[in-house]
């Protein structure tokens, strides 16, 4: 393929491998390398698809250092893809460090169009889409009941993602600053066999998945102020 950038971010599918684009898949097999989250989990996806290609690792852990190497081969000509484990990189992923630095160095980047796992939740979730808010994952520890304050007047459709298991202590605190009756949404194992989204009230979603072993990647969406 002809290429038009030095560094690509290459969207990857949250769940079911067929949901890739044929220019995604043009783009791995033509690089020189492909910067991974994960390599044995991009290196399932690219067997798939049967691509041969360089897999380097890059990640939340070791990012910090290894931008100022890539960045230098990018510049002595080299072209690199970039794809988390899933879905489109620097979307709560690592990524955003190496584009801004990319830019900051005169090294053309492009992102292709591709899987995020957030747009199919919000447009299941029946709650309004005109206007939203992705918070990502919320902080741990500090600065986590600040967020939640300042959120309780949010009017916009809010999006979080979460691991299964906080999935109900998380859900227990929205009621707490947002209301029992507030709508929402949970979807868990996108574009996979399991895939699921509850829709209700914050009261009934809780009291659904009380009741299961919760397991999966989730998308939770919660409905803005409307008061």
């Amino acid at each position: 393929m002809e290429f038009k950038s030095s560094l690509y971010l290459v969207p990857t599918p949250i769940g079911n491998l067929d949901d890739i684009t044929i220019r995604a898949l043009e783009v791995l097999k033509s690089v020189d390398v492909i910067l991974a989250e994960d390599t044995r989990t991009t290196g399932v996806l690219l067997k798939h698809y049967e691509i041969k290609n360089s897999l380097k690792s890059y990640h939340i852990h070791n990012e910090h250092y290894q931008t100022e190497k890539i960045i230098a081969d990018l510049k002595a000509g080299k072209k690199m893809a970039l794809v988390s484990d899933a879905g489109t990189p620097a979307i709560s992923d690592p990524g955003f460090l190496l584009v801004r630095d990319c830019l900051q160095n005169n090294v053309s980047v492009e992102c292709l169009p591709g899987a995020t796992a957030f747009v199919p939740a919000l447009v299941s979730s029946g709650l309004p889409n005109d206007k939203f808010v992705f918070e990502g994952f919320l902080p741990v520890k500090k600065g986590r009941q600040t967020r939640l304050e300042i959120l309780a007047n949010e009017t916009r459709t809010m999006i979080f993602y979460e691991s299964p298991h906080r999935l109900i202590k998380t859900l227990n605190q929205f009621k707490e600053h947002f209301g029992e009756d507030r709508k929402a949404s949970v979807s868990r194992e996108l574009t996979k066999m399991f895939e699921e989204t509850k829709n209700g009230t914050l009261g009934e979603i809780i009291s659904y998945f009380e009741e299961k072993k919760i397991k999966g990647e989730i998308v939770v969406v919660v409905g803005g102020q409307t008061n």
